[in-house]
């Protein structure tokens, strides 16, 4: 199926499926992908200038379909009342790594259910996630199938800029969320990761229209040349300046935080170019903001010192950079979501209940909820675990 993908189209890579799960036995095959925003699993036809013409929805919340992807797990729907030696249906979530995609249908011969069954549909699965992955970074048919609503130039900018929301290997988890999502305007986020050090960074750009999306762009592509020229986090923070100066001439502005994680060792590094404290999660018990005095935002040129400054993790450890439409998103009487109730959400969440990305998800929604379904302002967070030697608990 691999051999054969090379050459195919995402229109194309649902029959691909049918016709190699066939030969293992498996039957009725559907590749459902998710939405940007996490709510609703579409199926892929290949049908239709979206692909999914005609194709089933399912709703991340209250279906079988939407369980399985966010528990990122193989289930079998209920066998009541089927006979003996009869198909039975199967949900499979489709992950690359730890980022989700979506869900797979199908049908195996017997109802039975044992691991060699459920080896076999996790390879599947694992090998749709390398199709659609190979495939959605030229297909407008993919991104049409993942909006459920329509997305501005911003939105549009930022998502093709930002890497995937979820990642994992070398001790580190990283989930991100962005909201609105079809609407951002000034915030971004960005991680990379080389040799043993991961790179992370979250930017509020002034405003919240083109021009502020234009403004974060250009402010993450700056960082990431500095730092794959290897400049220290101080320089990175000077170049950002210095090319958002000469783009906007001092009128558009930047505020970020930019770290290095040292993988192997849990120490911490970080600027804080005027934005809003890290907080630290350690134990899920202790929590407190990482100080560290703040130069300027960039753009701004107001020569401000800017200090590096340093933690070590512990393992298990957590740490969460966000911008304040998280915080500052109002409810119907004014009462903003605040920090306290952000922070009490992840700890309560991700405290063995679901994954940090599924976490993310329910977070976001509840920031959503929390201000009528519509929040003014960005809100964006960007979540690191650090495992030190547990790699069993970087994946589901």
């Amino acid at each position: 199926m691999v051999q054969a993908s090379h050459t195919a189209t995402f229109e194309q890579i649902p029959d691909l499926i049918v016709k190699h799960a066939a030969g293992v036995g498996l039957h009725d095959t559907a590749v459902f992908v998710v939405d940007v925003r996490e709510t609703v699993l579409r199926r892929v036809t290949g049908v239709g200038p979206d692909a999914g013409q005609g194709g089933q929805e399912y709703p991340i919340g209250g279906s079988l379909p939407g369980h399985a992807f966010q528990r990122v797990e193989v289930l079998p729907e209920p066998s009541a009342g089927v006979s003996p030696g009869r198909r039975r249906r199967w949900w499979v979530a489709v992950t690359d790594g730890v980022e989700r995609l979506g869900v797979l249908r199908t049908d195996t011969d017997t109802d039975t259910d044992d691991e060699q069954t459920r080896t076999v549909l996790r390879d599947l699965a694992s090998t749709t996630a390398l199709l659609l992955i190979s495939k959605r970074s030229f297909s407008d048919s993919y991104a049409r199938l993942v909006r459920t609503s329509p997305m501005n130039v911003a939105a549009e900018m930022q998502w093709n800029l930002t890497p995937p929301a979820a990642y994992a290997g070398q001790d580190i988890t990283v989930g991100a969320v962005a909201e609105p999502a079809y609407e951002i305007g000034g915030d971004a986020f960005d991680y990379a990761v080389s040799g043993d050090v991961l790179s992370l960074s979250v930017f509020d750009a002034m405003g919240h229209d083109t021009t502020a999306g234009i403004t974060a762009n250009v402010a993450v592509a700056a960082c990431r040349n500095a730092r794959r020229q290897g400049a220290s986090l101080t320089e990175t923070g000077e170049q950002v300046e210095r090319v958002l100066l000469e783009q906007f001439g001092g009128i558009r502005y930047v505020t970020g935080i930019m770290a290095h994680l040292e993988m192997r060792t849990g120490r911490l590094t970080w600027i804080n170019r005027g934005h809003h404290l890290p907080i630290l999660i350690r134990g899920n018990r202790w929590t407190t903001e990482l100080t560290c005095p703040p130069a300027g935002p960039m753009g701004t040129d107001l020569g401000l010192p800017v200090t590096e400054c340093a933690e070590s993790l512990e393992p298990g450890d957590r740490l969460l950079l966000y911008t304040d439409g998280v915080v500052e998103a109002r409810d119907s009487r004014g009462r903003e979501f605040g920090k306290d109730r952000f922070v009490d959400f992840v700890r309560r969440h991700h405290s063995g209940r679901h994954t940090l990305h599924e976490t993310l998800r329910r977070l976001m929604a509840a920031v959503m909820e929390h201000n009528d379904g519509q929040i003014d302002d960005d809100a964006t967070v960007l979540l690191a675990e650090w495992r030190s030697g547990r790699q069993d608990a970087l994946t589901p």
